[in-house]
């Protein structure tokens, strides 16, 4: 899910947020949310649903299966 992490990564850059502070917004720790970005580890659904609720995007969008 190569797209995923790039969303991710994509997303919180945009906004000016550290790992740190994007895990604090949606419960998760800051090294989770770099292991997403790069690839290690890939989100619960719930973490991608709090993910899209946070960046206001669609899980499809975050998933890569819609521009």
């Amino acid at each position: 899910m190569k797209i995923l992490g790039e969303r991710i990564k994509e997303l919180r850059l945009e906004q000016n947020l550290s790992t740190v502070k994007l895990g604090e917004k949606i419960g998760v720790r800051g090294p989770t949310i770099s292991r997403w970005e790069n690839n290690k580890i890939e989100p619960t659904a719930p973490n991608i649903y709090e993910l899209a609720k946070f960046f206001k995007v669609s899980a499809d969008y975050l998933l890569g299966l819609i521009d």
